[in-house]
C-alpha cells in the first residue's frame, strides 16, 4: 500500500513539473507565447495554494479510500484531456483540474500513509513519500523532457494517466474504508497551536526565500558562475540529486530529531543561498552552495509536513492542507518577488533577498522555541 501511495506522489509531482521541460515545444505547437505557457506552472501553484484548505474541509467526512481514488481518477482524466489538447484553453483547463486534485492529495496522503505504521516509524514514512516526490525532479521530469524531444509534448503529458491508473487500482483494492476521524493519524500526537503557527509561518517564509532565487537559477549559473549551457543542464541534475539525498538523510533521522531536522534544513537553505550570492562567481563554490540549497529544499517541506502530524491543533488533514497551501503561496510569492528584484539587483540579488528571507524563517523558529511555554 505504501508503494502505491509513493507511486501516486511521484506521479503528481511529475505531472506538476512536466511543462517546465516542455515549454518551448508547447509554445510552438499551440502557437502561444512562452509567457502564456508559463502560466501552466504558476497557475498550477496558485490553484494549489488557494484550494488546499477549502477542499480539505469539504471532504473531511469522506472515507480516505474514496477521496484518494477520486483524486487519482481526476489525475488520470486530466492527463488524458491534456495530451490531445489542440488549444491552449483546453490544456490550461486540464492543468487546473490536476492542480485541484493535488491540492487535496498531500493533505490526505500523509495521515493515510503514517496511519499504516506504528507511531515510532511515522517520520520514516513521511520521508519515503518525500523521496518519491523528489524522484519526480530527478527522474520524472528529465525523462519527460527527453521523451518530449523525440515524440512531441503530448506523449509525456499523457504518461501520468498510466501511472495514476496503477495507483488508483491498487488503492481501491487494498485500502480499507473507515470514517476519517477514526483513522490512527487523524489527530496529532501533541497538539500545540503555538508550534503549528510557528511552523506554518517558517515554512511559507522559507518557500518564498527559496523561489525568489531558484526561479532564476539558470540565469545565475550561466551569467554569474559562467557555466556553459551544457554544464548548466548537468548542474540542474546535481541540484535534483542533492534534493533527493537531502530527503533521504533527513527521513532517516526524522523520528529521533523532528524539531532539529526542520531547523537544520532551513538553516542549510539560508547558508546555500547566501553562499551563492557571496561566492557564486567562483565555479567550485557555486557547485558547493548549489548542492547545499538543493539538499535543503526538499527537507524543508518534508519536515514541516511531519511537524503538522505532531502539533496540529485539530485534524491533521486540515493542518497538512494549510501547510501545503502556505508553501505553494510562498512559491508564487517568491517567483513574483524575484521578478521585482531582478531589474534592481540583477540575478545575484535574488539570492541575497532569498537568503535573507530564509534567515528570517530561521529567526521565526528560534523565537518560537524561546517563547514556548514549559
Amino acid at each position: 500500500m505504501l508503494g502505491a501511495l509513493m507511486l501516486a506522489a511521484f506521479t503528481f509531482n511529475t505531472a506538476e513539473n512536466l511543462p517546465v521541460g516542455l515549454l518551448e515545444l508547447i509554445s510552438v505547437d499551440l502557437n502561444v507565447p512562452l509567457s502564456a505557457v508559463g502560466l501552466l506552472v504558476t497557475g498550477y501553484g496558485v490553484t494549489v495554494a488557494v484550494a488546499s484548505v477549502p477542499l480539505a474541509h469539504g471532504t473531511r467526512g469522506v472515507p480516505r479510500r474514496h477521496v484518494l481514488t477520486g483524486l487519482l481518477a481526476a489525475l488520470v482524466a486530466s492527463s488524458l484531456l491534456a495530451a490531445p489538447a489542440h488549444s491552449y484553453g483546453l490544456l490550461l483547463l486540464a492543468r487546473l483540474l490536476t492542480a485541484l486534485a493535488q491540492a487535496l492529495f498531500w493533505a490526505v496522503t500523509g495521515p493515510v500513509a503514517v496511519g499504516l505504521f506504528a507511531p515510532r516509524l511515522r517520520g520514516r514514512v513521511v520521508g519515503a513519500l518525500s523521496v518519491a516526490g523528489s524522484l519526480a525532479l530527478v527522474l520524472g521530469v528529465p525523462a519527460g523532457t527527453w521523451l518530449g524531444g523525440r515524440t512531441g509534448w503530448r506523449v509525456p503529458m499523457g504518461v501520468p494517466a498510466v501511472l495514476g491508473a496503477v495507483s488508483l487500482v491498487t488503492i481501491a483494492a487494498l485500502l480499507p474504508t473507515s470514517p476519517p476521524e477514526e483513522e490512527p493519524a487523524a489527530y496529532a500526537s501533541g497538539p500545540d497551536t503555538r508550534r503549528f503557527a510557528t511552523v506554518l509561518a517558517a515554512g511559507a517564509l522559507s518557500a518564498t526565500g527559496a523561489f525568489t532565487g531558484y526561479t532564476y537559477i539558470v540565469g545565475f549559473l550561466g551569467g554569474v558562475a559562467g557555466f556553459s549551457p551544457g554544464a548548466v543542464d548537468v548542474l540542474l541534475v546535481v541540484f535534483g540529486v542533492a534534493c533527493l539525498a537531502g530527503v533521504s538523510v533527513t527521513g532517516a533521522v526524522l523520528d529521533r530529531f523532528p524539531r532539529a531536522a526542520l531547523t537544520t534544513a532551513v538553516t542549510t537553505q539560508a547558508v546555500g543561498m547566501l553562499g551563492l550570492y557571496a561566492a557564486g562567481a567562483r565555479p567550485v563554490a557555486a557547485v558547493v552552495f548549489l548542492a547545499l540549497t538543493g539538499g535543503a529544499l526538499g527537507p524543508v517541506f518534508m519536515t514541516t509536513q511531519n511537524e503538522m502530524l505532531r502539533c496540529a491543533p485539530g485534524r491533521t488533514d486540515i493542518a497538512l492542507a494549510a501547510n501545503s497551501g502556505a508553501y505553494n503561496a510562498g512559491i508564487a510569492a517568491g517567483a513574483a518577488l524575484g521578478a521585482l528584484v531582478l531589474p534592481l539587483l540583477e540575478v545575484r540579488g535574488t539570492f541575497l533577498v532569498g537568503g535573507l528571507l530564509t534567515t528570517g524563517a530561521c529567526a521565526v523558529l528560534l523565537l518560537g522555541r524561546r517563547s514556548r511555554r514549559p
